[in-house]
């Protein structure tokens, strides 16, 4: 009797454990990043237009099989945005790596999409964007490589998703002029609002990533 008493506090230890666990990850909420936000973080702040309400702005470029692709094709969807180049050797493969992860994670839900922008579409044509696709195993439909007009690129990076930083701009060549170069991956929600960033070469953030897709998800 005392053995079965210890085991039914142990089984109801497990269970409030477990309770409060799932309690507390239900009342996560994310933040809703508006550009007032990171003014003080950003590389151009008097680019910025200061104040509540902000939404991804509308672009148009060619994924990897040269479809047009526009902002209404993620309305109403839950996505991460990157920013890339084929290229790449030194963060672009860990963050090819993590956003694989991702993918597997989601993959066939059709109410989230992965969004990877070039900074280099002078060389990331069409076909060689579809062949890193390939070579990567994206999922047709979810995982879209995105290239065109470099000006329309940067405009999106650092107006709509604001990925530049002053310390990534000092330590990895932006200097918001010619080039981006960041680890970030930008959470966005089914309202084109930014919900979150994370380091995408770091496993923890991504975890971090994949919970906060799924919390919107199930909104």
């Amino acid at each position: 009797m005392r053995v079965i008493a210890i085991l039914g506090i142990v089984v109801i230890g497990i269970a409030t454990a477990y309770y409060y666990t799932s309690t507390a990850a239900n009342k996560k909420t994310l933040p809703v990043i508006q550009p007032r936000d990171l003014k003080s973080e950003m590389v151009n702040p008097d680019l910025l237009e200061v104040g509540i309400g902000h939404r991804i702005g509308d672009f148009s470029l060619l994924n990897q099989n040269g479809e047009t692709f526009t902002l209404d094709d993620v309305k109403g969807k839950v996505f991460v945005a990157e920013y890339f180049f084929t290229t790449c050797g030194t963060i672009c493969p860990k963050m090819t790596e993590q956003m694989t992860r991702v993918q597997k994670k989601f993959k066939g839900n059709d109410a989230f999409k992965i969004l990877s922008f070039t900074v280099n579409p002078e060389y990331d044509t069409v076909e060689i964007m579809n062949a890193y696709a390939e070579k990567h195993n994206a999922v047709e439909g979810q995982w879209h490589f995105l290239t065109g007009s470099k000006k329309e690129l940067y405009s999106l990076a650092r107006n709509s998703f604001f990925v530049l930083k002053p310390a990534e701009a000092a330590n990895l060549g932006d200097a918001g002029s010619d080039f981006i170069h960041t680890n970030n991956f930008v959470l966005v929600d089914q309202e084109l609002r930014i919900r979150g960033y994370y380091d995408g070469t770091s496993i923890s953030e991504v975890n971090e990533l994949m919970v906060d897709i799924q919390i919107l998800l199930d909104k």
